[in-house]
């Protein structure tokens, strides 16, 4: 009788095994942004590619032209590096990105010219909308 006892659970109490799911599933939703960082790392490192999430964007507003000069002093070949840059932005289809980050390489001065896009996520409607026929068919 006793052995009949410890394998059945008791009623109104679940079973080991669900306790056990419950916990890999809350301890996996804890740790997903580190998971997902470490397995972009990982992969980006086997393939030698670059994974879609690595890198980021940031963009500050600076009171004045003087505070925006001294935050974006960068270090650059052993020495702080303090130069001018215009930043030109260019809409386009995201399908079309490959080919706009060719014609660049080509033109630009730079040995490795600053080009990356990011996703349009949401908009105006009627300037998605001009855009899409801006666009058109490029």
């Amino acid at each position: 009788m006793d052995r009949l006892g410890s394998r059945c659970p008791l009623p109104g109490y679940p079973r080991p095994s669900v306790l056990i799911c419950l916990l890999i599933l809350t301890v996996s939703f804890l740790t997903y942004p580190m998971l997902r960082t470490l397995s972009l790392q990982l992969h980006s490192a086997i393939t030698g590619s670059y994974a879609s999430g690595t890198y980021s964007v940031v963009f500050v507003n600076c009171p004045n032209e003087q505070i925006a000069r001294d935050i974006a002093r960068f270090f650059w070949n052993g020495e702080i590096e303090e130069a001018t840059e215009i930043l030109l932005l260019i809409k386009t289809k995201t399908s079309k990105v490959h080919v706009l980050s060719s014609y660049i390489r080509l033109v630009h001065p730079f040995e490795v010219p600053e080009v990356f896009s990011l996703p349009m996520d949401q908009g105006e409607v009627h300037y998605l909308k001009w855009l899409e026929e801006a666009l058109g068919e490029y």
